[in-house]
């Protein structure tokens, strides 16, 4: 795996650091809050998993849009009630089904997916655009 760092003033402004990227944290132009991170974890986890899965299928298509939503507890520890991950397929060549099944064993297989699980009722919705 590889490290980051996040450095902060002592405000809720700072910034995330790799060895090959920087992102904005916080409360400042362009910063992305602690959700949006989450979510994006989310996303990415599960779109590498169901691009593992579709290329072993030999599945085709031109792209994918990931929709991550959700809504958090109002009772503390306030953790995720529910996330809501939609996944439109841009031109499938194939038949439909097969990236439905691809789309739930990525859910299957994607460890932030399977993480959030413990705590959130989880989603998956899987559209189709040509």
């Amino acid at each position: 795996m590889e490290k980051i760092t996040l450095d902060f003033n002592n405000g809720f402004k700072g910034e995330l650091v790799s060895d090959n990227s920087k992102l904005l944290i916080g409360n400042q132009e362009g910063g992305l809050r602690p959700y949006n991170l989450l979510f994006s974890a989310l996303a990415s986890c599960f779109y590498a998993t169901f691009l593992s899965i579709v290329q072993k299928k030999r599945l085709n298509f031109s792209g994918a849009r990931i929709e991550v939503d959700g809504r958090k507890r109002q009772e503390v520890p306030t953790t995720l009630e529910y996330v809501t991950l939609k996944l439109t397929i841009q031109d499938a060549k194939e038949k439909k089904e097969g990236f439905i099944r691809s789309a739930e064993l990525a859910g299957e297989y994607c460890s932030i997916y399977q993480t959030i699980s413990k705590v959130a009722q989880m989603n998956l919705e899987v559209e189709f655009i040509d």
